[in-house]
């Protein structure tokens, strides 16, 4: 049976402080990467890198191992807009390396995250923007107040909201139960 991510406490504050995870949000174009290219990565981990704004450096440097993000794919169709599944950092900020192979250092430094699961159904940025009056801390929420941020934190009931949405997920190496 799949796994839904573990509740998360009322604010996001709390559940960091009760189970010290975060919650965060990290955009990609598909073109360039996409959730089968995580989900196909060694073990499913793969450096996120390639950020070049300010205020995403500072996310990414405040993720810590075992914090939890929605990978959410960007792009210039507003059907290609959503929310397809769940990383979790495995390695935190570093700066820029190269793999000893002729492969450029990532620049300004990156993260590595895990594929922990795909959600059944990807949520779409349009029903994100309709549940705004209707989750606390939606509207707040940068993907509907700063759309160009790449890695934005996401407040807890807003993480569950949007796993609750996509259906679950099904975690990495497990098997989806057929509907009978």
């Amino acid at each position: 049976m799949p796994r839904k991510a573990k509740p998360a406490a009322k604010a996001t504050e709390a559940a960091t402080a009760a189970t010290g995870v975060q919650y965060w949000l990290l955009k990609t174009e598909p073109g360039e990467w996409s959730w089968s290219d995580q989900a196909s990565a060694q073990g499913g981990v793969a450096p996120w890198d390639g950020v070049r704004n300010h205020q995403a450096m500072k996310y990414l440097r405040a993720m810590r191992t075992g914090d939890r993000c929605l990978f959410y794919h960007s792009g210039a169709g507003a059907a290609s807009r959503r929310v397809v599944g769940v990383v979790e950092v495995a390695r935190t900020w570093y700066e820029g390396e190269g793999d000893g192979k002729g492969k450029e250092a990532t620049a300004g430094g990156a993260v590595d995250v895990r594929a922990v699961g795909e959600f059944r159904n990807p949520v779409p940025l349009g029903e994100i923007k309709k549940a705004a009056g209707e989750v606390e801390g939606m509207r707040e929420f940068a993907l509907l107040r700063q759309p160009r941020l790449s890695v934005m934190p996401v407040p807890a009931k807003v993480w569950d909201w949007i796993c609750d949405a996509g259906g679950e997920f099904v975690q990495d190496g497990e098997a989806e139960e057929e509907k009978v």
